[in-house]
């Protein structure tokens, strides 16, 4: 059931995106951990054709290859870092998705500021505090959005951030716009983020129970396009429905190119992670297909791994490619598009370096913030702490 608080505002008519989109799966390893180092390789990746081929011819394509260079750690020793939002004016806020809490760090000094802790978070098996994004309006309103676990469900809240509070910066009371997303002990999805359209999307699991994913009534392993306020956002192919894609598994990343395309990486099973390039309406296949299928109902990725090399969460839109984060996989994957499709083989960085890497976002031009995601997906700590590094890439 899906419970919103608040009337949708007025919101003018919103031209369709042209989108794309990938799927991944994946397990908890033993994390490792190195020195900071930049490593490069390739693997085998799947096309498939994008929503749209308009203007393809003209758009310049990457080099085949690319390169990396860790840049410095900008924070060390936290606990299980999931979320990443880049503030406007400087510093990051990063959930704990065990803790429940949000904390301010400072990109220059890596210093940490705790601004409070989300309730009603139950952090069991996957779920816990998971993706955090701020609100299009975030210069006049100062609104964060997070994505959480509870006891019956995963829900959407949005929260003050007030910075000029006597006792010190912190978040104020969650406010929930949007709840009844399907929660397990496993694939609670948890990727939030505001589209070019200053649209809510959200990525969704099928918590463990399959039959959700082929489901439109059901909230579970979709990609939910939605208004701030959490109501089904105009021009949603379903009519009156959240539901924007649906067949996935667990998407736990969103991210858009320089043509406002929509990408997603999506954990599978035994076989095949995806990342794929997403369609309104479109049907990815899970369960009935996992990665390429010669069945036509469902639309194909983009690229594709096996589960031991990627098991993706983040990626990112940096330098005409696609930028993946591996948590089983432990490296970070660059996936070089031309329109929708990958235009050549994707390549492997860090490969152990850091261990399992959780979340990636833009930090502007060639740079990129990175996570590691040193717990083993249960909440057991490792002895390995956990870290934001900045990435120089091309």
């Amino acid at each position: 059931m899906i419970v919103r608080r608040r009337a949708v505002t007025a919101v003018s008519a919103v031209s369709a995106l042209l989108l794309a989109a990938g799927c991944s799966a994946g397990g908890g390893n033993t994390p490792r951990s190195g020195n900071s180092v930049s490593s490069s390789g390739s693997a085998p990746g799947a096309s498939a054709p994008g929503s749209s081929a308009s203007g393809q011819g003209a758009e310049q394509t990457p080099p085949a290859t690319g390169s990396v260079r860790v840049v410095r750690t900008v924070a060390a020793d936290l606990k299980s870092p999931w979320g990443l939002a880049p503030l406007p004016d400087g510093g990051l806020l990063v959930s704990d998705r065990d803790g429940g809490t949000i904390t301010r760090i400072d990109d220059k000094s890596g210093r940490k500021t705790l601004l409070g802790t989300v309730p009603g978070v139950s952090a069991a098996g996957e779920g816990g505090l998971l993706g955090i994004a701020l609100s299009p309006d975030y210069a006049s309103d100062h609104l964060v959005y997070a994505y959480f676990t509870t006891d019956s469900d995963n829900r959407i809240a949005r929260m003050l951030y007030d910075t000029k509070k006597p006792a010190g910066e912190q978040l104020g009371a969650p406010n929930t716009v949007f709840k009844g997303i399907p929660k397990g002990m496993i694939h609670n999805g948890g990727r939030i983020a505001f589209g070019p359209d200053r649209m809510l999307y959200a990525g969704t699991g099928e918590s463990g129970d399959r039959g959700l994913s082929q489901d439109r009534k059901s909230l579970g392993g979709k990609i939910l396009r939605m208004t701030p306020e959490g109501e089904p956002a105009p021009g949603n192919p379903f009519g009156n429905s959240v539901v924007y894609s649906y067949g996935h598994r667990n998407v736990q990343g969103l991210a858009w190119d320089d043509k406002q395309r929509l990408f997603a990486s999506e954990f599978g099973q035994d076989t095949w992670d995806e990342v794929n390039a997403i369609k309104p309406s479109d049907n990815y296949g899970w369960p009935v297909a996992e990665g390429k299928s010669s069945d036509t109902r469902f639309h194909n990725p983009i690229a594709q791994w096996h589960t031991d090399e990627a098991s993706p969460s983040g990626i990112a839109y940096a330098e005409g490619s696609l930028w993946m984060a591996g948590l089983r996989g432990q490296r970070l994957w660059r996936i070089p598009l031309k329109g929708t499709e990958a235009s050549a083989p994707p390549q492997a960085f860090l490969k152990g370096s850091y261990g399992r890497l959780r979340t990636v976002v833009s930090a502007g031009g060639n740079k990129l913030w990175l996570t590691t995601s040193n717990t083993d997906g249960r909440g057991k700590p490792s002895k390995t702490d956990d870290r934001i590094l900045e990435l120089e890439v091309s």
